[in-house]
């Protein structure tokens, strides 16, 4: 087992539930009904829901105190405001220097920034930050706009399926396609798609659940158009053009981006979802949190860690990431490991 991955409590290695545990506490989900791949030649298929939903209602059963952890934070708001001032700063001082000095700074400072501005409007697309949600959605058209490109409306649209209809193939925009899976089984193919990642997670939704664009999304392009537009005037094209960058690099082959292959892709077989609980969570919304984050989505990520603590004897025995760097380079290095590592089922 790698060192990167954790499990607690021994018996759970082969019952899959620890003795005097519910299955739906234990929280191994080793009776899901999952098929494992054989040979990296195809996905997972599992036969049940996904796990969440029991998990949820067991839990509030056990830990009626929960409930009192939902609820927007407070903090989310100024906190985004300070990492877009953060940001414009940025680029305000990059807009007359060179470029290898722009990719360093996109890469080592803007990036991360614009990866937690990425993972707050994803907390915002739960309603996390503001008690209305019409506040979360126009916030989040502002919190997009260090980014660079509009997206905040449409993750909010797809990411609201993948928690409902989590491993649904063809609803799940999270699952990477067949075609990919295919391309994904030699470790130079890996990297590569790898240090691309958000150009793939931005145009698979647009190829597996195409959808006209709403009210929101347009409001989206519009603000960001315009935004842009005015770096662009007041301080040039590197200016501008720094903002995208560091959201791309960061995404792709870069320690905070091993989330999106934490979070789902399976590392042990029966399990579908997995939490991360290193340092990296303090830069991201704890959204390493991840069996806490689809278990109750109404919980800010700055509660994720007292979630865990209240029913820690249930999150402890599943299997966990300490390293998102690790989880990069074991995903490109083991060949075991490729597009076929998710789970799936088919649509009811």
């Amino acid at each position: 087992m790698p060192r990167f991955l954790r499990i607690e409590g021994t018996s759970l290695l082969n019952t899959g539930v620890a003795s005097g545990e519910s299955s739906a506490l234990g929280g191994t989900e080793q009776n899901s009904g999952v098929r494992p791949a054989e040979g990296a030649r195809d996905f997972s298929w599992s036969q049940g829901p996904e796990p969440h939903a029991e998990r949820r209602r067991a839990l509030l059963l056990a830990y009626p105190e929960i409930r009192g952890l939902f609820g927007p934070c407070p903090r989310t708001k100024y906190v985004c405001t300070a990492l877009f001032a953060a940001q414009l700063a940025a680029a305000y001082l990059l807009r007359d220097s060179s470029w290898w000095l722009i990719l360093v700074v996109g890469y080592v400072f803007g990036g991360v920034v614009n990866h937690a501005l990425l993972l707050a409007i994803h907390e915002l697309s739960h309603n996390l930050a503001f008690r209305r949600p019409v506040h979360n959605r126009w916030f989040a058209l502002f919190v997009n706009l260090p980014i660079g490109v509009p997206m905040a409306a449409t993750f909010r649209h797809y990411h609201l399926l993948h928690h409902s209809h989590q491993g649904v193939e063809g609803v799940d925009t999270d699952l990477p396609t067949k075609l990919e899976a295919r391309l994904l089984r030699t470790r130079s193919r890996k990297a590569v798609w790898m240090a691309l990642q958000a150009l793939f997670y931005a145009v698979r939704p647009l190829w597996v659940l195409p959808k006209k664009p709403n009210r929101w999304e347009v409001a989206n392009f519009l603000v960001q158009f315009a935004f842009d537009a005015l770096i662009l005037y007041l301080w040039g094209y590197k200016a501008l053009l720094y903002l995208p960058l560091g959201t791309i690099i960061a995404s792709g082959l870069h320690p905070v981006a091993g989330h999106y292959l934490s979070e789902h892709y399976v590392f042990r077989a029966g399990q579908e979802t997995y939490s991360y609980y290193g340092p990296l969570n303090r830069l991201t919304f704890n959204v390493g949190y991840h069996n806490e984050h689809h278990d109750f989505p109404y919980v800010p990520g700055s509660r994720l860690p007292q979630l865990r603590q209240l029913a820690r004897e249930h999150y402890d025995p599943l299997l966990s990431h300490s390293s998102w760097t690790r989880t990069i380079w074991d995903y490109i290095m083991r060949p075991e490991l490729g597009g076929f590592s998710r789970v799936k089922r088919k649509a009811s």
